[in-house]
């Protein structure tokens, strides 16, 4: 058993947009209204949960005390929406604002990792993947395991220990697909990088909700900001999508890594200190990766 001398690290996990592919009949509708193009999974290391937690409460409560918000509609208890926690797509701006400023000056306590996947490649993936295998049917569980698998198989900070608390997602927290997920990333980092972070042992996993864990409420801004860079919006003075930078650049100091599966090389792209993310780099030119 570990002891209190131990270093262990505190992770929140959450995903953005939606592993949805195809809709009856085998249609694909990959960023058609109400479905992402981009499906996202990201983890957000947080040196004190409960500190975090702490401020980010008590600022909803002083934020629900203001009168300037009366009447909000986010604000009325019966929505549970800002009311009940924070979620960057229900708050309003001057909500987001305030809590983007508090993120921010969280400084180097928070280190955001992420994986990206463009869903129109996956779908190619899939219908290749048919010709030769009939009878297989995309399941939506298999994208996000394998974003988890890769998210975590990867070369970040080490620790004695890890807890890692994830997002439920719907009616299941499917416990044991998330621990054989976790336990394949284990052993894709033994096998890339010669050593063990300690097998299964050394993680812990439980799965809550934003409502209980505040901390997965924070995680859910970065990835705000990541899809709001990614999944473009019509420019209201000139109707041209736009890929919004500005929420993603306030975060950047934080931004450990962003793998970006589909892009560029074989193996994606990561965008890092030493190789940043804007839309010109990124949405420019037409670079993913080629079948």
């Amino acid at each position: 058993m570990l002891n209190s001398a131990n270093d262990v690290l505190k992770i929140f996990v959450d995903e953005a947009g939606d592993p949805t592919l195809f809709a009856n009949r085998r249609r694909a509708i990959v960023g058609t209204p109400g479905c992402s193009r981009f499906f996202i999974l990201g983890k957000l290391e947080v040196d004190d949960p409960v500190g975090l937690g702490h401020r980010l409460n008590e600022l909803r409560r002083a934020l629900l005390a203001n009168p300037y918000f009366a009447n909000v509609p986010s604000f009325d208890p019966a929505r549970d929406k800002t009311a009940a926690m924070f979620h960057a797509k229900d708050d309003v701006p001057e909500v987001r604002y305030e809590v983007f400023k508090l993120l921010v000056a969280e400084g180097n306590a928070l280190r955001f990792h992420t994986v990206v996947c463009d869903k129109e490649q996956v779908v190619q993936d899939v219908l290749r993947r048919n010709q030769t295998e009939p009878n297989y049917r995309y399941q939506h569980n298999e994208l996000y395991d394998g974003l988890m698998r890769s998210l975590f198989g990867k070369f970040h900070r080490l620790a004695d220990a890890y807890e890692v608390c994830i997002a439920r997602r719907g009616q299941s927290d499917r416990n044991e697909a998330l621990r054989t997920a976790l336990d394949h990333a284990e052993r894709d980092f033994a096998s890339n990088y010669g050593f063990a972070r300690g097998g299964k042992d050394v993680w812990r996993i439980r799965v809550s909700t934003p409502k209980s864990d505040p901390c997965l409420q924070a995680v859910d801004y970065f990835l705000w900001a990541m899809q709001r860079f990614f999944e473009p919006r019509s420019d209201p003075e000139t109707g041209v999508p736009k890929h919004e930078e500005r929420f993603l650049n306030l975060l950047w100091p934080q931004i450990g890594e962003i793998h970006d599966l589909h892009f560029g090389p074989s193996h994606g792209t990561f965008f890092n200190a030493q190789r940043p993310l804007n839309a010109e780099t990124r949405f420019g030119k037409d670079k993913r990766k080629k079948p």
